[in-house]
C-alpha cells in the first residue's frame, strides 16, 4: 500500500480523498495555487505545497510543478480527481516515468477513451451497442451531409475532444448542416486545440443513464449499478439519482454487463463510467467512457454501501477486485450546489460566505469545502457543495432533499438551493419523467 498520496486537485473533491487517505492510514500531500491558501484540503492534508498563481493553467494544470511537490515531499502516488488532469495521458505518463504511480488508468487506456470516435470503435469492436454515424472522423463536410442522409436526420454533429458541450451541435435538416459544420469546428479549434469532428443519429427523448464501472490490474471487471444524469443545463448536470426511476431489472441487467464487457475487454484499471444515451423505447447507446471518478459518485456509495476512492487506491496498488456486481438497496439523490444565480441565466457568483448553516440529520450527506468566511475564487468551476439524500424510497428521499435544502444556509453569495428546492416539487421530477430535455421547458422562478 502506498506510504503517501498526492492530491492534485482542489476543493471538495480534495477533501474526499483526503479523507479516505486518512482512514487507511496513508499521508497526504496538498497542492494548491494562492488563490486556495484558505481551501480546507489545504488546511487538513499531512502537508501542502504551493504549486502556483491563481490560474489554473499555472498552477492544478502545471504539471512539472505538480510532480516537483510529489518529489519534494517523497509521494508515491498522485490521486488526481475529477476535472484537470484526471483524464491527461500526458500526465500519466510522466508519473510513470517519475516512479510515481499515477491513481486510474494507464496513458494508453486514457488514449483510447478519451478520444471519442476511437472509443466508439473500441466499444462496437467489444459488442457494445453505440449510436449509428460516422465511422471515425469526418474528412470534410460533403462526407458529413453523405453520412447525415444515410442515417437520417436529426443528427448530432460532436467534437472528438469534447466536453462539457463545446463542439456539439444539433441538425434537423440538411440546409442547416454547413453552418453547424463551421461553428462546431471553429468552437472546439478555440477551446481544445483539435477541431476533428465525428456525427451520430440524435437520440430523441434521450436519457442520461451511466454505469459505474471498476476493474483491476488482472483484467477483472465489476459495475456498481446506474446513475440517471439527465437532467442538466449545457450538457453540465444539476442532479442525479440512483436507481434510475426509468429503469427495470432487464435494462440494469442487460447495460450492467454491457458495461462490464466493455472494461474487460479494454483491460481497463481503476473507477469509471461507461455513459449510455437511452431511447424512449429502453434502447441503450455506448455514448462515452469517464476514465476517473466522478462528481456523482456519492449517491453510489450511498445505495451500496462502498468508498469508491479506498477501492481505486486499493486497485492501483495491485489489490484484486471481487468481481461482485452491485445493485442498490436505497435510494439516493444528489443536487449540485453551485455559486451560481439560477434567477438571472445561473450566472456565477463569486465572494465571500458570511453565514453557513449545514442541513444534517438520518441520510443527509454534505460533501463540501467551504465555511463561513470562506472567499470563492472566481477562476475555477462553480460548484461548493453537493447535498445527497438517501433513503428507503425514492418519494422518501425527495422528502428528505426538501428538508436538507430548506436547512441549508449559504449567505453572502447567489447559490443554486432555491433552484433545486424548486425542482423538487415540480410534477414532472416527482414522477420521474424527465430527459435530458427536461431544462428546456422548466421554469424557474426565483422566490
Amino acid at each position: 500500500m502506498f506510504k503517501k498520496v498526492l492530491i492534485a486537485n482542489r476543493g471538495e473533491i480534495a477533501l474526499r480523498v483526503l479523507r479516505t487517505c486518512r482512514e487507511m492510514g496513508i499521508s497526504t500531500v496538498a497542492v494548491y495555487s494562492k488563490a486556495d491558501k484558505d481551501s480546507l484540503h489545504v488546511r487538513f492534508a499531512d502537508e501542502a505545497v504551493c504549486i502556483g498563481p491563481a490560474a489554473s493553467s499555472e498552477s492544478y494544470l502545471n504539471i512539472p510543478n505538480i510532480i516537483a511537490a510529489a518529489e519534494i515531499t517523497n509521494a508515491d502516488a498522485i490521486h488526481p480527481g475529477y476535472g484537470f488532469l484526471s483524464e491527461n495521458a500526458r500526465f500519466s505518463r510522466i508519473c510513470s516515468e517519475n516512479g510515481i504511480k499515477f491513481i486510474g488508468p494507464s496513458p494508453e487506456m486514457i488514449e483510447r477513451m478519451g478520444d471519442k470516435a476511437t472509443a466508439k470503435e473500441t466499444m462496437k469492436a467489444a459488442g457494445v451497442p453505440t449510436i449509428p454515424g460516422s465511422e471515425g472522423l469526418l474528412d470534410s463536410y460533403e462526407e458529413a451531409l453523405k453520412i447525415a442522409k444515410e442515417i437520417g436526420f436529426p443528427v448530432m454533429l460532436k467534437a472528438t475532444a469534447g466536453g462539457g458541450g463545446k463542439g456539439m451541435r444539433a441538425v434537423w435538416k440538411a440546409e442547416d448542416l454547413l453552418k453547424a459544420w463551421e461553428s462546431a469546428r471553429q468552437e472546439a479549434g478555440a477551446a481544445f486545440g483539435n477541431d476533428g469532428m465525428y456525427m451520430e443519429k440524435l437520440i430523441e427523448e434521450p436519457r442520461h443513464i451511466e454505469i459505474q464501472v471498476v476493474g483491476d490490474q488482472t483484467g477483472k471487471a465489476c459495475h456498481l449499478s446506474e446513475r440517471d444524469c439527465s437532467i442538466q443545463r449545457r450538457h453540465q448536470k444539476l442532479t442525479e439519482e440512483t436507481p434510475s426511476p426509468f429503469m427495470t431489472a432487464k435494462l440494469r441487467k442487460s447495460m450492467g454487463e454491457a458495461a462490464v464487457k466493455a472494461c474487460e475487454y479494454i483491460k481497463y484499471e481503476g473507477a469509471g463510467t461507461i455513459e449510455f444515451l437511452v431511447d424512449k423505447h429502453r434502447n441503450f447507446y455506448f455514448m462515452e467512457m469517464n476514465t476517473r471518478i466522478q462528481v456523482e459518485h456519492p449517491i453510489t456509495e450511498q445505495v451500496i454501501d462502498y468508498d469508491l476512492i479506498r477501492e481505486q487506491i486499493k486497485v492501483a496498488a495491485g489489490i484484486t477486485i471481487s468481481g461482485k456486481n452491485y445493485e442498490p438497496k436505497l435510494h439516493s439523490i444528489e443536487c449540485r450546489i453551485n455559486a451560481e444565480d439560477p434567477a438571472n441565466d445561473f450566472r456565477p457568483s463569486p465572494g465571500t460566505i458570511t453565514t453557513f448553516h449545514a442541513p444534517g440529520g438520518h441520510g443527509v450527506r454534505l460533501d463540501t469545502h467551504v465555511y463561513a468566511g470562506y472567499s470563492i475564487p472566481p477562476y475555477y468551476d462553480s460548484m461548493i457543495a453537493k447535498l445527497i439524500t438517501t433513503a428507503q424510497t425514492r418519494e422518501e428521499a425527495i422528502d428528505k432533499m426538501r428538508r436538507a435544502l430548506d436547512e441549508f444556509v449559504i449567505e453572502g453569495i447567489k447559490t443554486t438551493i432555491p433552484f433545486h428546492r424548486a425542482l423538487m416539487d415540480d410534477p414532472d421530477y416527482i414522477a420521474g419523467n424527465y430527459t435530458t430535455k427536461f431544462m428546456e421547458t422548466f421554469k424557474y422562478k426565483d422566490a
